[in-house]
């Protein structure tokens, strides 16, 4: 899915690089080999890739769900803003980095109940919340808690909301090629 209007920025070189924006993209090459397609446009407003990267790594490091979980998160979220490009990205980590089975995989990218009870919960519970822009009922709280989940992961389902809405609308307006790396799992 893409955006009808498509901006009109190209995305930022190295040597164009600024502040946050550099440090990000000469991180991003330092870890994975290469400055994804979307930290190059994004960097077009440093504080725009700044903040998406702070709140990538928060959630990353600090949510307390694990690889597999946080997959889960990522790749609902994506599905349902029809992030194409974050889909195949976070498909490719969920299979090569996370480990999520692929069976879990192919259900959380197609909106499918997963098989494993506590990752089909989190998934329902990170639907309902994009879905009732954060008006979250108590019915569903129950049920994320009653998973097995503390009560503080709602708020770290909230900013894995925030993280993607800043890298799935960006790639929306920018139409944003899939890399190379990610290919294998497009859409």
């Amino acid at each position: 899915m893409s955006a009808e209007y498509k901006i009109g920025l190209s995305p930022v070189s190295d040597e164009d690089a600024k502040g946050a924006a550099k440090e990000v993209i000469e991180g991003a090459k330092a870890k994975l080999g290469f400055a994804p397609n979307m930290y190059r446009t994004m960097a077009n407003s440093p504080g725009y890739l700044g903040t998406y990267a702070n709140g990538y790594n928060e959630f990353r490091q600090n949510s307390g769900f694990t690889p597999q979980q946080q997959e889960t998160v990522f790749l609902t979220l994506s599905r349902e803003n029809g992030c194409d490009y974050c889909t195949a990205a976070h498909s490719m980590i969920a299979d090569k980095v996370s480990k999520l089975g692929a069976d879990d995989l192919a259900a959380v990218r197609s909106g499918d109940a997963l098989s494993d009870a506590k990752l089909n919960a989190l998934a329902v519970f990170t639907k309902h919340v994009h879905d009732e822009r954060g008006l979250i009922s108590k019915s569903a709280a129950d049920a994320f808690l009653a998973a097995g989940y503390p009560e503080k992961q709602i708020l770290e389902v909230i900013l894995a909301l925030s993280v993607k809405i800043l890298s799935n609308y960006s790639n929306h307006i920018f139409h944003t090629d899939v890399d190379d790396a990610f290919a294998p799992y497009k859409v």
